[in-house]
């Protein structure tokens, strides 16, 4: 039986049935419907997300992440969040921003400034609004800072998601002039997700995995399953301090 690692890294052993499968997708949709209808600093939300993060427990091995051929390094922030360093290759491929813009993914992951990337679908009822509205809460909390990051979702239903409907898909978040959604041919979206590690055949069976990376040529951490929106801060300073202290001892 395959093991599956839930976001602050209790191992989570085998997977579930097919109805079992079912009712976590719908558990997800209730769970949307109330990030959809809350406020943000509403503690239902709250509640809800931390929900999302349960609900990922017991999410089955086809939703999780495979480990790779050399596996990645670990890095442990706190007493719940743990994720995983890893080095990936940036295909040279071209994609699609949702301003309608054509561009060379190395160029757009490689402008200066620290990524944050996910990968999504805008028909997804159930992992991909929990992201969104984590990228979103995300955004909100880093304030004046918001404008020194990149974050990236990039689309795995290309032939669907257009780039005007990627736009109406950023309005429904909220999304700032820093949060850029993208999409482009089949093949550049596989080679990408291949290249991330996220590839899991079927657009239904896509997991949910946040890639932080500090600088260019920087390795990227990678985090399995639901996060919240402070946990995804905090990695994302800490990704920060640590590459500040890496500079300064140089």
């Amino acid at each position: 039986m395959g093991e599956v690692r839930a976001h602050w890294g209790k191992p989570i052993v085998g997977g579930a049935p097919k109805e079992q499968e079912k009712k976590l997708v719908k558990s997800q949709v209730r769970l949307h419907c109330i990030l959809r209808r809350e406020p943000r600093s509403s503690p239902i939300l709250s509640l809800a997300l931390a929900a999302s993060a349960l609900v990922s427990l017991a999410v089955p091995a086809s939703f999780s992440h495979e480990l790779p051929a050399n596996p990645p390094s670990e890095h442990q922030s706190g007493a719940r969040t743990r994720g995983s360093l890893s080095q990936h290759i940036i295909p040279t491929v071209q994609l699609i921003r949702d301003d309608g813009k054509r561009v060379m993914l190395p160029e757009e992951m490689n402008d200066g400034r620290p990524v944050v990337l996910n990968f999504i679908f805008t028909s997804c009822s159930s992992v991909c609004p929990v992201m969104s509205e984590v990228f979103a809460q995300f955004e909100h909390k880093l304030g004046s800072d918001r404008d020194q990051v990149h974050l990236m979702s990039i689309s795995i239903d290309p032939e669907q998601d257009t780039p005007a409907r990627l736009r109406g898909y950023a309005r429904k978040f909220k999304a700032g002039p820093e949060w850029q959604h993208y999409t482009g041919t089949v093949q550049a979206s596989l080679t990408t997700q291949r290249a991330f590690g996220v590839d899991r055949g079927d657009k239904m069976s896509h997991p949910a995995v946040t890639l932080l990376r500090a600088a260019p040529g920087l390795p990227w951490l990678r985090l399995d399953g639901f996060i919240t929106p402070d946990e995804l801060l905090e990695q994302y300073r800490q990704l920060l301090h640590e590459n500040a202290q890496a500079l300064a001892t140089r």
